[in-house]
């Protein structure tokens, strides 16, 4: 040890400047392991904090998350009156960017019924939940926006009554909750100009059925899409009640799809999340790899820059014991330390990335474990090495 940390003081600034370049190496590393469990964690995010125990959607939709789902607004109470069922309220969910204090920013609209609360904000770290039935809104805390900010959205301002933490899409997107009638209002409103040139269309159309007039004024609502469907109902069970049987109950009865927690998250785990995760797995996997043949390729340079060092102290009678705790010392303390700033720089990079970082401990210690193992694989070929140097080696040029 000490004959190690003596070669370590002598050349201070290369070992201390190695270190900081392998640990910037081992901190992407770690980044990317927030990475990875961040975008499962965001992915399956707004299905672990709603309180429901069964998603129902639009039938053959795998919604409301992976696809698209649309169903009126009236089978809340349908599934509300199925045996077995204790609560059923509508929910509304609409992806949109919008210009929110100067720069356009994405981000999803949830809506739900604010006298049941289902659905609504979980965890708040400032104000409260929705009271007023219109232009109150909830937001997360990465839009930017402050407790009293009004934001345009469509024809209306929204006050904002509360700030959540965390509280995201799963594209890592803020969430904005709305009471339902409003959050319904922006989904489906129209500029003026579209819906002009609509009623204009549709006026053709009952003009070329043979209305006129009067009749086909009189008409032209029922043809003009309405604002009351929404994307899924949340239903909870009643207590004692068999789960299978009440979505039995209403994929026969109402025609539309049941999923209950667990499966709507598999559904986005192996889904949505799925590619994605796979892509982060190999980049992952790829840079751990690299990572280890570099810190061999350092290691081992390490042990040829001193090569004559080490052949003096054969030459001299040196045992070979002392040669390998000279490698392993040095080698280890150089894992050790590059891991520990890896860290620190890690902490330090968490609070200002745009994506959320969930750090993991198991993987952490893995990653450790990986990289502390390479390190000692290094340590072995540069010892091999060292110990087949000829003493002769110290005598020549």
């Amino acid at each position: 040890m000490e004959l190690a940390l003596k070669d370590i003081r002598r050349h201070l600034g290369k070992f201390l400047a190695t270190i900081v370049g392998v640990a910037m190496l081992l901190a992407i590393v770690l980044v990317m392991n927030g990475i990875y469990q961040g975008n499962i964690r965001d992915g399956v995010w707004l299905i672990d904090n709603t309180a429901t125990d069964l998603w129902v959607v639009e039938r053959g939709r795998g919604g409301p998350f992976n696809e698209a789902s649309r169903i009126p607004l009236g089978s809340y109470k349908s599934g509300a009156a199925t045996p077995g069922g204790a609560r059923a309220c509508p929910l509304v969910l609409y992806s949109a960017q919008r210009d929110i204090q100067g720069r356009d920013q994405q981000f999803t609209l949830v809506g739900y019924d604010i006298v049941s609360g289902a659905g609504g904000p979980n965890g708040l770290v400032q104000g409260r939940n929705i009271t007023a039935p219109h232009y109150e809104m909830v937001v997360d805390r990465k839009l930017g926006l402050q407790l009293g900010d009004r934001v345009p959205l469509g024809t209306d301002d929204y006050t904002v009554v509360g700030v959540t933490r965390g509280a995201v899409d799963s594209g890592g997107s803020p969430l904005i909750y709305l009471a339902l009638a409003d959050a319904q209002k922006v989904q489906f409103e129209q500029d003026q100009r579209a819906i002009d040139a609509s009623r204009a269309a549709s006026l053709q159309r009952l003009e070329r059925a043979g209305y006129t007039g009067e009749q086909a004024s009189r008409l032209l609502p029922l043809l003009s899409s309405g604002t009351s469907s929404i994307n899924a109902v949340l239903v909870t069970l009643a207590p004692g009640a068999d789960g299978e049987a009440v979505a039995r109950h209403i994929r026969d009865w109402l025609y539309l799809n049941v999923y209950t927690t667990d499966e709507e998250r598999t559904l986005m785990l192996d889904g949505k999340l799925s590619k994605m995760s796979a892509v982060l797995g190999l980049f992952r996997t790829l840079l751990i790899l690299v990572s280890i043949v570099i810190i061999a390729l350092i290691v081992y340079v390490l042990t040829i820059e001193k090569i004559k060092s080490i052949a003096t102290l054969k030459l001299i009678g040196a045992p070979n014991g002392l040669i390998v705790r000279l490698i392993m010392t040095q080698s280890m303390l150089l894992t050790l330390a590059s891991f520990a700033l890896a860290y620190g720089l890690r902490d330090l990079i968490a609070p200002g990335f745009p994506r959320t970082l969930a750090f993991v401990g198991q993987e952490t210690a893995i990653t450790f474990a990986v990289m502390l193992l390479g390190g000692v694989l290094a340590s072995l070929m540069a010892v091999w090495h060292a110990l087949r140097t000829p003493a002769q080696l110290a005598l020549g040029g």
